[in-house]
C-alpha cells in the first residue's frame, strides 16, 4: 500500500512540474551552499557569503540564468570575492532533472595592512541536479557542481530552493 501511495505522490509531483518549465516562466534560486557563515579561530576572521540565481525560460525546458555572489573574508583571510555571470539550464522531459553551464567573472579584492590589491578572473562552471517540487511553485534543488577559474577549481554538492512564477 505504501508503494502505491508513493507512486501516486510522485506522479502528482511530476504532473505539477510540467507546467513550470514552459517558455515565459520565471524563477529565482537562492542556494544554501552559497550562504556561508564561518569563523576561523586562528586568523580571527569571520567569513560570510551569499549567492543567488534567477532566470527565465526562453523556450520550453531551456532557461537563461543570471548569477550574483559575494564572499567576505573568504578562506579566513582578508580576501573578498564578488562574482557575476550568466548561464543556462536544460530540464529533461519536464520531470525536473537538469544540467547547466555558466560563464562569469570572479573579482578578488585583497586587503592587507590597508593596501587594496585586486584582480579579476574568468570562471566556467557545470552543474547537474533535480528540481523536486514541494508545491506548484516551490522546489528543493539538490545538485552537483564544478567551477574553475585560472587559479583554482571547486566542486561539491549544494541544495537550493527554487521559486517558479
Amino acid at each position: 500500500m505504501r508503494k502505491i501511495a508513493l507512486m501516486i505522490c510522485l506522479l502528482v509531483v511530476t504532473v505539477a512540474a510540467q507546467a513550470q518549465f514552459e517558455k515565459g516562466k520565471w524563477f529565482v534560486n537562492p542556494s544554501v551552499s552559497g550562504l556561508a557563515l564561518s569563523h576561523d579561530t586562528e586568523s580571527g576572521k569571520t567569513t560570510f557569503g551569499l549567492e543567488a540565481q534567477g532566470g527565465a525560460f526562453l523556450v520550453d525546458n531551456l532557461a537563461l540564468l543570471i548569477d550574483l555572489a559575494g564572499a567576505w573574508n573568504a578562506y579566513g583571510s582578508d580576501v573578498d570575492i564578488y562574482s557575476a555571470g550568466v548561464g543556462c539550464r536544460y530540464y529533461f522531459d519536464k520531470v525536473g532533472v537538469y544540467v547547466g553551464a555558466n560563464l562569469g567573472a570572479n573579482r578578488y579584492e585583497v586587503n592587507y595592512d590597508g593596501d587594496n590589491d585586486g584582480r579579476t578572473l574568468c570562471r566556467f562552471g557545470l552543474e547537474a541536479g533535480y528540481a523536486f517540487f514541494l508545491s506548484r511553485n516551490v522546489t528543493i534543488e539538490p545538485a552537483a557542481y564544478w567551477n574553475v577559474d585560472k587559479d583554482r577549481s571547486q566542486y561539491g554538492l549544494k541544495v537550493g530552493f527554487g521559486f517558479y512564477f
